[in-house]
């Protein structure tokens, strides 16, 4: 059974949010699965140096935990990964995390489209709690948005948010809530 799971950062209780696709085999292997999955979750959710200038996803399969994503440095993807391993019921951890360029021009770009998003009286509610909702990834002057918003409109005033800066392109991975609560549900 192939289990693939997003984690992102939002509004729901725990700021936790999952979107999943399922090949459905065995139930006591999707919910081991789905229990270690949360448990990742949490893990990763709970690292301090976890930020919105970071993304990881997880897949999980029978114990087998696979990390992609982006992170800003490289001692955050060698902590995530040590974190996951400890995580109880993982048999083996797979790190696909990319560690994105050291650029002063990315940080820049990184610093100013956040701010743009979070200082925007819409978006205020989102950057309450430890990990806001919205992440920023800047990688060679691309911007991709990833996390969770309420609704469509959110997701594309971020998006047109984004574009004031010069960037080279812009990718919104933006979830509304209703996309998780179905992709949960069809879990």
């Amino acid at each position: 059974m192939l289990r693939k799971i997003f984690f992102v950062t939002a509004l729901l209780p725990a700021t936790l949010a999952l979107s999943a696709s399922l090949a459905l085999a065995s139930t006591t292997t999707d919910r081991k699965d789905m229990q270690l999955f949360k448990d990742v979750a949490k893990s990763v959710n709970r690292y301090v140096h976890f930020t919105i200038f970071d993304d990881v996803t997880a897949q999980v399969n029978n114990g087998i935990v696979t990390l992609t994503g982006k992170v800003t440095m490289p001692y955050k993807r060698d902590d995530i990964m040590k974190r996951v391993a400890d995580v109880t019921g993982v048999v083996e951890v797979r790190d696909n995390i990319e560690v994105l360029p050291v650029s002063s021009f990315d940080d820049r770009l990184r610093y100013q489209v956040a701010r743009a998003i979070y200082n925007n009286p819409n978006f205020w509610n989102y950057a309450l709690g430890p990990n806001p909702s919205i992440h920023v990834i800047v990688d060679h002057g691309h911007v991709t948005l990833t996390g969770v918003v309420n609704n469509n409109v959110d997701r594309m005033l971020a998006r047109s948010l984004v574009n004031q800066f010069g960037v080279m392109s812009v990718k919104n991975d933006l979830k509304t809530d209703a996309e998780v609560r179905d992709a949960l549900e069809k879990s």
